[in-house]
């Protein structure tokens, strides 16, 4: 594997991203959506203001989960179909760069534009809540901000799998559209449902894993298993075992999502 070419295409894609004010747009909406919640992220306990971190988070979890995968599959299911369409695909491999080292150019160049939206649409809030709350303060946000990006990560990485699997951009765009719904809207909804369901018949010792299979709930989890009062609002949160609420251990089972997809799509991209 050369390094080089994986540069070169990374670089493209950032600079693509960078040229048609993607980056610029999806970090204002970060620090807009950042800036209001964090405000008035108290407002249902009857008060506005810069206030408790934990709150802010919470509130911030919410909006993340729904925006960020969205932003994220755009962003990468047309990466590769889009060059098989425009054919300029089998132009880029007669040049000396193979399947991989063009896959890996592509998501990291996306990763790029993502995290430097990501984190300079939500760091103009951390900024203000330093300058209100304190370095405690910053300190936890800065791990929101850490998991935010893996997060988009994974959801970006599922995103090139699609796109490689998929025989048009129409299809690509359908089927990350679909991800979106089920690990967003519906996966949750299956798992209370079961719950509800089963009233106590089933034992709740492999719920916790089937959280681990989707990669918004870890996300979830780790923002706000800490916060007592917060948890009590995530019904499925309170069926995650302290044991396992570990950053650490919750951080590697979100890098195995960012790999896992991107491996698969590395094995069938021909």
């Amino acid at each position: 594997m050369e390094f080089r070419p994986i540069g070169v295409i990374a670089g493209k894609e950032f600079r693509d991203r960078l040229r048609n004010r993607w980056v610029l747009a999806v970090a204002c909406v970060f620090t807009v959506f950042a800036l209001v919640i964090a405000y008035f992220g108290s407002a249902q306990q009857g008060a506005v203001g810069w206030r408790n971190i934990d709150v802010t988070i919470a509130s911030l979890v919410s909006l993340v989960i729904y925006l960020l995968p969205l932003i994220a599959l755009i962003l990468g299911y047309d990466a590769i179909v889009a060059e098989r369409e425009r054919g300029s695909l089998d132009l880029l491999l007669s040049m000396p760069i193979t399947r991989f080292e063009l896959l890996l150019g592509k998501f990291l160049g996306l990763a790029s534009a993502l995290g430097v939206a990501t984190v300079g649409g939500f760091g103009v809030a951390g900024a203000l809540l330093f300058y209100q709350l304190g370095s405690a303060a910053l300190y936890h946000y800065g791990g929101f901000i850490a998991s935010a990006f893996l997060l988009g990560l994974a959801f970006l990485s599922l995103a090139v799998m699609v796109s490689v699997l998929a025989q048009d951009r129409v299809r690509a765009s359908g089927v990350a559209i679909a991800l979106w719904f089920f690990y967003v809207l519906v996966y949750d909804l299956l798992l209370l449902g079961v719950l509800v369901a089963s009233a106590g018949r089933f034992s709740l010792d492999f719920f916790p894993v089937l959280l681990l299979l989707n990669p918004a709930d870890i996300f979830r989890i780790l923002n706000i298993f800490g916060y007592e009062d917060v948890r009590r609002l995530y019904g499925l949160a309170t069926v995650f075992p302290e044991t396992l609420a570990n950053p650490w251990l919750l951080g590697s089972v979100m890098v195995f999502w960012i790999i896992t997809p991107l491996g698969m799509a590395a094995r069938r991209f021909k």
